[in-house]
């Protein structure tokens, strides 16, 4: 269970850099349709070196957190996922010189107190395959969150980025429990797996809606809605179908961990934004002078 907590934390550091990277780049890109599902925005954002680190370090991201889903519940891999804007947040105020205020500071500490309380409480992870019908709501649920984003792009405002946010997160949460399906007992071969779609679809979507959201909206908005979107979710699937457990009386310690730590990266949120930020300032040439 340590490598477990090891990989994930390791994973929510890789998320939190890739964010702001990509963030960063689809700022610096054209802007597209309009819809939440832009694939011509991806496709130049690709063009950015940004991105593409970006991207690597999702992949690597997404194979510290499998490793993760082996052994812990999904309720304490999704909390560390979240704990990437607390990484954010002391990377800013030691690199980048922003200053944290002690609430802010609190926030980072609650982080850390939430994920010591959820490793020290949770069991090991449930060797439950869930019902038949939990892999087909998974590749309705990714569906779904393909369909709505295009209307969510062309929302106004905040609302927007939480929305295409919230969105994403949703297929992040959907990868996860999609992982967590196919390595079950007894998988079924993966050309005829729901999950397996569910996976492609909502990974691939996922990323069109975050994208969106980081090109048009605020990206402290848009990285709390998806912060929402991947913890709570997978959470509730994993306890009530899959057979996530904690230790023996320690539930609710479990419980207070949890929404302590996804309560204290929401606090950070605006991290996102301080960051990208920023590395654009950086990156933009300076004016020239006229003599």
């Amino acid at each position: 269970m340590l490598l477990g907590m090891i990989c994930a934390l390791c994973s929510a550091v890789c998320i939190g850099t890739a964010s702001v990277l990509q963030a960063v780049a689809t700022r610096a890109t054209r802007p597209g349709s309009g819809s939440g599902i832009d694939v011509t925005l991806l496709l130049r954002a690709l063009r950015q070196w940004r991105y593409t680190v970006g991207l690597a370090l999702y992949g690597l991201s997404f194979a510290l957190q499998v490793v993760a889903l082996l052994t812990l519940p999904l309720y304490a891999v999704e909390a560390a996922q979240a704990a990437s804007l607390a990484v954010t947040a002391v990377a800013a105020a030691r690199v980048l010189g922003v200053r944290l205020s002690r609430t802010e500071w609190g926030a980072v500490a609650a982080v850390c107190a939430g994920l010591a309380v959820l490793g020290f409480s949770s069991g090991a992870e449930g060797g439950s395959e869930g019902p038949p019908a939990l892999r087909y709501a998974l590749l309705g649920i990714a569906c779904a969150v393909l369909l709505a984003g295009a209307p969510a792009g062309r929302l106004p405002g905040r609302s927007r980025a939480l929305v295409l946010g919230l969105g994403a997160g949703t297929g992040f949460g959907v990868v996860s429990v999609s992982v967590r399906l196919l390595d079950g007992p007894t998988p079924p071969p993966l050309v005829a797996d729901p999950a397996a779609y569910a996976l492609l679809l909502a990974g691939g979507a996922a990323f069109l809606l975050l994208a969106s959201a980081f090109q048009r909206g605020s990206v402290t908005t848009a990285t709390a809605g998806m912060v929402v979107g991947e913890t709570v979710g997978p959470a509730v699937v994993g306890v009530v179908w899959l057979g996530d457990r904690t230790r023996d009386g320690l539930a609710a310690a479990a419980v207070v961990g949890f929404v302590v730590a996804v309560a204290g990266a929401l606090a950070l949120a605006r991290f996102g934004e301080a960051a990208v930020g920023a590395v654009a300032q950086e990156t933009t040439p300076a004016p020239s002078r006229k003599d």
